[in-house]
């Protein structure tokens, strides 16, 4: 027996199950579309996979539906794979260990991958379906969403005649999205030098008991970063004593907030009670700064052997850029209420032998904005000497005055719900920019059930709610005639 078998709708979570069951990382996306390629033999629809690994499955109008228009169903196969630290599973080789208790589903100790696992699961559900109406359907699922949309932007969208664009990748129910801001991935290098130890003491500090999430969705939350207090912790320990960083990691994804941070230093061993005084300070400010928002927020610091440290100049380096550099919120929308235009998250902090490699993800609804974002962070980085990088830039997803799908879509929730839905621009990215802009007028509104802390791994997908956006996928389906 299955962990999710009794659920409603059967024919979903027995997908979402299979696809939980494969590794499928951002940059491990091979074995997942193979699988979406046999789905397609085995029901002998027609497919495309690329050298990317997208797949394109293709399905005829059901009775009734052979002459309308094509509607696209969109999603990514990949996800964020972030994970505790006690928790031993191997997210290349391993599938995922899902718990459910009739109302959530979870996974042990992972994230769930609901973002956007979901997206995959219905569209599979509808394809294999013999009594669902429907236009010809033209189900896109892209891979490396997660890692600045890779897959959506080397997709060749030539063979694709949709007009229409569901894209199931949303996490609050009663919401349809409309526009969405555009984004990169900016990486500053910074090199370092190292040398001998010189009689000082090796120690391990580390942030951690964050709550972290969404880089984009939980951006206006004010929740810490802990790349950024180590900064801050780092330059208050560097201004007290004489110190030596060895290396500085925390963070696995630039698109979501860390939750915990290393740094191993050195310093005089006369000076521990200094630093431990200074940490147990830092600690209590920080849970009165983020009572509302990290309360477990823990520091700790512990004796570790090293072999050699940062030079003092490296390290000055180091710390300038790690408490210097901009995050979190940078601009908030002047024409939509509670909006955030533009924001950058330091996501991945990673020393790499002879340099510490930082990793942003950047968003703005605003190119310009976008674009200065990035100067500033390679005006800061060439500044101490390092490299700037920038990939995976997508353009935002502007809102289309005349609608007829949200039209459609709104009319459709009040009448199965009775309650308007929230219509609603996001900060976060998403693939309609890129398909929008691949296929000119295409009409997009972006959806989903319910999903709590994604890329965390409190992740919680809501059984009622799949329930009631599958019902309501249906029924938009039904009236696209």
């Amino acid at each position: 027996m299955t962990v999710l078998e009794n659920l409603e709708p059967r024919k979903v979570y027995k997908y979402f199950e299979e696809i939980c069951g494969i590794p499928h990382g951002s940059y491990n996306t091979k074995a997942i579309s193979d699988y979406l390629v046999e789905f397609a033999k085995n029901k002998n629809l027609r497919y495309i996979q690329d050298n990317s690994n997208n797949v394109i499955i293709f399905k005829d109008g059901t009775k009734g539906y052979e002459a309308s228009l094509p509607v696209m169903i969109q999603g990514h196969m990949d996800m964020v794979c972030e994970k505790e630290n006690d928790c031993d599973i191997d997210f290349e080789k391993e599938g995922l260990r899902l718990k459910c208790d009739g109302k959530i589903i979870t996974a042990e100790g992972t994230t769930l991958g609901g973002d956007d696992g979901i997206a995959v699961a219905y569209a599979l559900a509808i394809l294999a379906s013999d009594d669902i109406p429907h236009p010809p359907l033209e189900v896109v699922i892209t891979v490396d969403e997660e890692v600045g949309m890779l897959g959506a932007a080397a997709l060749d969208a030539s063979v694709l005649k949709s007009k229409m664009m569901l894209n199931i990748d949303s996490e609050e129910e009663g919401v349809l999205l409309v526009s969405c801001a555009g984004g990169m991935t900016s990486e500053c290098n910074i090199p370092v030098e190292y040398e001998d130890v010189d009689g000082k003491s090796g120690y391990e500090i580390t942030v951690s008991g964050l709550l972290g999430g969404h880089s984009g969705v939980e951006i206006d939350k004010n929740r810490a970063n802990s790349n950024k207090i180590m900064g801050r912790i780092l330059y208050a320990l560097s201004k007290e004593l004489s110190l030596n960083i060895v290396s500085v990691n925390g963070g696995l994804k630039d698109n979501a907030i860390p939750r915990e941070t290393q740094a191993i230093v050195a310093f005089d061993k006369n000076d521990y009670a200094k630093a431990n005084n200074l940490i147990v300070t830092m600690e209590r400010t920080l849970k009165n700064e983020y009572l509302y928002t990290d309360a477990d927020i823990k520091l700790n610091i512990k004796d570790v052997d090293i072999s050699n440290v940062m030079t003092k100049v490296s390290t000055d380096k180091v710390i300038t850029g790690l408490y210097c550099y901009p995050n979190g919120i940078m601009r908030m929308s002047s024409d939509i209420e509670g909006l955030v235009q533009s924001s950058l998250n330091l996501g991945v902090l990673n020393t790499d032998k002879d340099k510490v490699i930082f990793r942003f993800s950047v968003r703005s609804s605003v190119e310009t904005e976008k674009v200065d974002i990035g100067a500033q962070l390679k005006c800061l980085t060439e500044n101490l000497g390092g490299q700037y990088f920038e990939s995976g830039s997508y353009p935002a997803w502007e809102y289309k005055q005349d609608s007829r799908l949200r039209n459609l879509m709104k009319e459709t929730y009040m009448d199965m719900f009775s309650e308007e839905p929230e219509i609603q621009a996001i900060h976060a990215g998403l693939e309609c920019g890129l398909f929008a802009g691949k296929l000119p007028g295409l009409d997009c509104i972006s959806y989903g059930p319910r999903i709590d802390d994604i890329h965390t791994p409190a992740e919680t997908l809501y059984v009622d709610s799949v329930k009631r956006m599958w019902e309501y996928t249906l029924e938009v389906l039904k009236r696209l005639k």
